[in-house]
């Protein structure tokens, strides 16, 4: 008797590290899912992306309008849907891939820290999800995002060894472990995994083995 694969949900806020999700980190994730017998389908908010960053000169491109969803399908090949259509009954665990569009994008917290908002519809992914029991993977700065939405449960997670962020990530009454590149942290009591990807790592390759990592954790708590 065949069992079915592990179903995951991954959160896309755009496409591209300035302004969206960061693409080698999306596509790590993608591709250590399929390689580990997972499913998994992507997801983004359908709205307008606070800013737009010219990628080559990385500066704002003034007078440019991008939609999350519409930027996020180029990384999920068309294969996406609109972030209000998650029900955490369908899937066994989420992950959200880094990248500047985590933290200005999906919450505001690359403006203000621990004080940030979480957009409406990312937040009730994320309590819903962890309400659910889901495992609830984070990649990069995207564990800031979880610690807005989730911090005061007292979870424990990492971005890496940066202090500043580290100490705005505390004020939300998560815990923050140092972690180094390849690394992972794993809070087994509230089923959350994080690891730094490119907050420290210099290579693609460093960044696929801290994503490679989290995602047998995360398909272990599954």
């Amino acid at each position: 008797m065949s069992v079915a694969p592990k179903k995951i949900a991954v959160v896309l806020a755009g496409c591209g590290v300035f302004d969206g999700s960061e693409i080698h980190e999306a596509v790590c994730t993608l591709l250590n899912l399929a390689a580990n017998g997972a499913a998994y389908q992507c997801f983004a908010p359908d709205a307008p992306q606070p800013t737009v960053i010219d990628h080559r000169r990385k500066t704002p491109a003034v007078g440019e309008s991008r939609n999350m969803l519409t930027e996020a399908a180029r990384i999920a090949r068309g294969n996406i849907k609109s972030l209000d259509e998650f029900k955490p009954e369908d899937f066994d665990a989420v992950i959200f891939p880094g990248g500047q569009g985590a933290a200005k994008n999906l919450c505001n917290f690359a403006l203000s820290g621990a004080a940030a908002e979480v957009r409406p519809d990312v937040k009730k992914v994320l309590t819903d999800a962890y309400g659910a029991g889901l495992p609830i993977g984070a990649i990069c700065i995207a564990p800031a995002l979880v610690a807005l939405a989730l911090g005061h449960h007292g979870i424990t997670l990492t971005i890496g060894n940066d202090a500043a962020t580290a100490a705005e990530i505390e004020k939300t009454g998560a815990r923050h472990q140092v972690c180094e590149t390849e690394g992972v942290c794993v809070d087994e009591q509230h089923r959350i995994v994080s690891t730094p990807a490119y907050m420290l790592a210099s290579s693609v390759a460093e960044v696929n083995a801290g994503i490679a990592r989290l995602v047998k954790e995360i398909l272990r708590m599954c």
